[in-house]
């Protein structure tokens, strides 16, 4: 049986203190957990090499074989969680060099054999060994290393344990028929004493952690129980047939034992029964169907290679040949997870399509003798690439979340998720075959079901689109190479089609993911810089709009705000010189002292000034001598002023204009400089100018974005022209009607708009309530006239 992926390698600073009480570089530790944990890797494909002649002189039969997997696999499976929280209450050193023994004892019983039940023994006590010290040091890793080093340090041990997987599978077979299997066994026995030397000698003990006990012991019962039976139940349906009412009982029990468990934690992200849980529920499922699918493609590629050798007239070691290219590509995909950083959504969309593709791939190709073994090489490298490109980033992302209290238990998942894929493809009738490989039609099947178990972890872990996009291309890459057209070029060519559609949705998908999240920030900008006006202020009724040049920003040159304080209600529009992140932070300051101090200055003539000193200081800080900004500031209702009363100070900003029935006028108010140009708050404060509105009458105010917005033969939107003819009534009627206006008008907007109508509560044509009609634009435009140039004008006049 091909062993298991696990992970490998990874360096960061210095860790703990070694049996002797020297320091341990944290880089040595990782290196050594990595060899050690490697074991994991080889010994399985020592035995697989080893089987043939283990057969040939013990006599092994079909019930050894039988035992012999269905008890080591679900002892292993009880081992990860007993070895793991063994590891949390005694310390993880200890229990790693306890197992280490135990495999090296394991190893010495295979070694001296003498008949098949001692060597079936031998192979259970080596599966439980390899399990604890698996977990043992997959525990470590949390201890040694830092969360946010757990992606390079992951990627890093996958890559090597690939890498001892490619030479394992390779040298093993070399090995056993050259020097025989009890050679090679002895051989793993050193391999054990010399891990256990070296972690006795190097690798320190971490610091003791609080002792906690199990937050629910009923449920850890439960999940233990369907940790041993359901690997049994799936292992020995294709022996006893799925009919028979033992399986049938054992699969029950399984059920309810995970059922039982699910009941007693119903959340396993939130607080439960006044317990916590211990991980966020996506986290473990996003673990546990990686581990499923990896343990899952493994077992159909080491069943379906031997008959695609086969077919092509090739040997056991063009099979290991071909087989050791799920290691190659593994290992490049993990050392590309820990180069950049790749999310776990990422590696699952564009890693378990593709690994997909290369089994249909697989599939099509059994019965093209043309296809060469470098070929079905680089297929199944390109199918452990992709299934490791999904699993290091979820099994990264799980270790580095796991809270220190269970670590072992909690680390046990992921080993276990890999066996229970194991098993879970053992079940199918043609991966039970006990002493020979699946014939050809079976190994098709196997393909086949190996396609759709990576489908609908794709679907389950990554992005819907791509998958589908995946799956039409490979049904059409099938037909091409069923269909008679499938020579080697043929294949890449549709193979490269379907990986090109599956990463063209994806990056689709990326794109707009991202511009949702450009959107986002930009609402997000525009409503902590902007407020939103309400609709009623005081005794005023307010509609406004605001529509920044480049939509990605969210905010622009412009501002607007509306303020009810104790000496009325204020308003404040106006346009800043300038662009981009400059014209922005002027923005944030002019709204933030206007916001703090018209709730402190009687005086709108004081206000101005303020502000118009803010502009200075601003200006003085970032060495801009041509910063300015227009404004014109409205107050109503303030003490003395009538219900149609308002008190105006224009600094600079353009004349607001009144729209009644009969027509719209401009309303005749002095113009002042610029806030910035030092005029308003060296001398006297300004006096407002009073202005009476006509019964029924809407005041709006607006920015030069408005008015000189331009259609494409260069001329100005004709705003007068254009209020004129809106159909009268509320305020929010009027800016509707100027914000279609001018979006029909102009292709592309030049500046930004920023537009306030008003009028005295329950004055408006009908009394008509609306709805604000503020929002903000999303078509970007290229840059227009400044208005820099309209403040030197002002300047000049």
């Amino acid at each position: 049986m091909v062993g298991t992926g696990a992970p490998g390698g990874g360096a960061t600073p210095a860790a703990g203190h070694a049996a002797d009480g020297t320091r341990s570089p944290t880089r040595v530790v990782g290196l050594l957990l990595a060899a050690v944990a490697a074991l994991y890797v080889v010994a399985p494909a020592v035995h697989s090499a080893a089987v043939p002649l283990v057969h040939a002189e013990l006599g092994l039969g079909t019930g050894h074989e039988v035992v012999a997997r269905v008890v080591g696999s679900s002892l292993a499976l009880l081992t990860l969680f007993v070895a793991g929280r063994a590891g949390d209450l005694r310390g993880r050193r200890s229990v790693l060099i306890v197992s280490l023994a135990g495999l090296a004892a394991g190893c010495a019983l295979l070694a001296v054999a003498f008949d098949g039940w001692s060597y079936v023994l031998g192979r259970i006590v080596v599966a439980v060994a390899l399990a604890a010290v698996f977990v043992s040091c997959l525990a470590f890793l949390p201890t040694v290393f830092l969360p946010g080093r757990m992606r390079k340090v992951m990627g890093g041990w996958l890559a090597a344990m690939s890498v001892g997987f490619v030479l394992a599978v390779n040298l093993a077979p070399r090995a056993a028929s050259a020097t025989g299997w009890r050679v090679a066994m002895a051989a793993m026995t050193v391999a054990a004493v010399v891990a256990l030397l070296l972690v006795h000698r190097y690798v320190p003990e971490p610091a003791a952690a609080t002792r906690h006990p199990m937050p629910d012991r009923l449920r850890a019962a439960c999940l233990i129980a369907f940790g041993v039976l359901a690997p049994a139940a799936l292992q020995l349906a294709p022996v006893w047939g799925w009919a028979d009412p033992r399986v049938g009982l054992l699969l029950l029990a399984a059920t309810v034992a995970l059922v039982l468990a699910r009941l007693r934690c119903p959340g396993l992200s939130v607080v439960s029964r006044g317990r916590p849980a211990l991980m966020p529920g996506a986290l473990r499922a996003g673990a546990l169907i990686a581990g499923l699918a990896l343990g899952f493609t493994q077992v159909v590629l080491a069943m379906a290679l031997p008959s695609l050798a086969a077919e092509r007239g090739g040997g056991p070691g063009s099979a290991a040949f071909v087989l050791s290219a799920f290691g190659v590509g593994g290992a490049a995909s993990c050392l590309l997870v820990r180069r950049r950083a790749i999310a776990p959504v990422t590696g699952s969309s564009l890693g378990l399509p593709l690994a997909a593709l290369g089994l249909v791939l697989l599939h099509a190709g059994l019965g093209v003798h043309a296809y060469p073994v470098a070929g079905d090489f680089a297929v199944v490298a390109l199918i452990g690439f992709g299934v490791m490109l999904a699993a290091a980033p979820q099994m990264a992302r799980y270790l580095a979340a796991l809270p220190r209290t269970h670590l072992g238990t909690s680390a046990a998942l992921l080993p276990g998720s890999i066996l229970l894929g194991t098993a879970a493809a053992q079940s199918l009738p043609y991966t039970s075959a006990i002493d020979s490989a699946p014939l050809p039609s079976e190994a098709r099947q196997l393909l086949r079901v190996g396609t759709i178990v990576l489908a609908v972890a794709a679907l389950l872990l990554g992005r819907v689109a791509v998958s589908v996009a995946v799956a039409c291309a490979a049904g059409l890459q099938y037909l091409l190479t069923r269909t008679g057209i499938g020579d080697a070029g043929t294949l890449i060519v549709a193979l490269a089609f379907g990986a090109a559609a599956g990463a063209v949705v994806w990056s689709r998908r990326e794109q707009r993911d991202r511009l949702t999240r450009i959107s986002q920030t930009a609402s997000t900008l525009q409503h902590a810089v902007l407020h939103p006006i309400p609709e009623d202020l005081g005794r005023l009724h307010l509609a406004s709009l605001y529509r920044p040049a480049t939509a990605d920003t969210g905010i622009g040159g412009d501002f607007i705000e509306a303020l009810h304080t104790p000496f009325g209600t204020r308003i404040l529009i106006g346009d800043v010189r300038g662009k981009g992140l400059q014209a922005v932070q002027t923005v944030t300051d002019l709204l933030g002292c206007f916001r703090s101090q018209a709730f402190e200055t009687e005086e709108l003539g004081e206000l101005a000034a303020r502000l118009d000193r803010q502009v200075l200081r601003a200006a003085a800080t970032r060495g801009d001598e041509e910063l300015f900004a227009t404004a014109l500031l409205l107050q109503h209702d303030g003490p003395g002023q009538e219900a149609c009363d308002l008190h105006v100070v224009n600094c600079g900003h353009l004349t607001p204009l009144e729209v009644t029935p009969a027509g719209v006028t401009e309303i005749d108010v002095p113009t002042l400089l610029p806030l910035g140009f030092g005029t308003l708050g060296s001398g006297a404060p300004p006096t407002p100018h009073a202005v009476r509105l006509g019964a029924g009458a809407t005041l709006v105010a607006h920015t030069d974005g408005l008015s000189e917005a331009r259609n494409p033969t260069g001329e100005f939107y004709p705003l007068t022209e254009g209020l004129t003819r809106a159909p009268y009534g509320t305020p929010e009627h009027l800016v509707g009607h100027l914000d279609a206006g001018v979006r029909d008008w102009t292709h592309h907007l030049a500046d930004d708009i920023a537009i306030i109508a008003l009028c005295p509560a329950g004055t408006s044509a009908g009394g008509a309530r609306g709805h604000s009609v503020a929002r903000q634009a999303a078509e970007p435009h290229e840059a227009g006239e400044t208005r820099g140039e309209r403040g030197s004008q002002l300047v000049a006049e």
